[in-house]
């Protein structure tokens, strides 16, 4: 599991007065969301470029105050003209303490549709799953070697890994090989073998 390393600092002031202040000043208002007390900081967008404008999830390390805080990505806010980062939530990762997050959803293999003409269509990319930050995974992979033309691999079809819980519906289509108009058109023409 790749980790982030921020550096961040902590407000001192709170509200949207003081959010203004900080963004003015060239730093993105945070907050990192725990079972104690809740830290309310800002960063440098040069330090959050690696994590947000990523699509591998990673854990970020956060250090504030001298103290690191593992945690996650849970909210961003993005500025509806600029597309800049205007406000992030983080949550503080705590041993046996169940999350929920999205991860990326990986394909290996050269499925044998595609060998044989088909075209492969990604339906989904990113599956929500259930699980503890000890059991916390960058991916989840997905193997189509065997999928074959007009076939769909369904998230039921994903292997987990031990205290994983997928919370995407299990019929939902992850990955499907469609049989090209060429193909169909040749099957049709081809006269059945009596």
């Amino acid at each position: 599991m790749e980790t982030v390393s921020i550096q961040g600092q902590v407000r001192d002031k709170n509200g949207k007065e003081a959010a203004k202040k900080y963004r003015a000043e060239g730093l993105v208002p945070c907050i990192l969301y725990s079972k104690g007390d809740n830290v309310q900081f800002c960063v440098k967008p040069a330090d959050l470029k690696n994590l947000v404008f990523n699509p591998d999830f990673k854990v970020a390390e956060i250090e504030i105050s001298g103290q690191a805080h593992r945690c996650i990505l849970k909210e961003i806010q993005w500025h509806p003209v600029t597309d800049a980062v205007v406000h992030i939530d983080f949550l503080k990762l705590i041993p046996g303490v169940p999350v929920k997050v999205e991860l990326p959803i990986r394909l290996k293999g050269a499925a044998q549709g595609v060998k044989s003409g088909g075209k492969l269509v990604q339906r989904m990319r990113m599956v929500k799953i259930k699980t503890t930050p000890e059991h916390l995974i960058s991916e989840m992979q997905t193997d189509i070697t065997n999928l074959d033309l007009g076939q769909t691999m369904r998230i039921r079809d994903i292997k987990t890994e031990t205290g994983i819980e997928i919370l995407t519906p299990a019929a939902t289509p992850i990955v499907s090989i469609e049989i090209p108009r060429a193909l169909k058109t040749a099957d049709a023409a081809t006269p059945a073998k009596k």
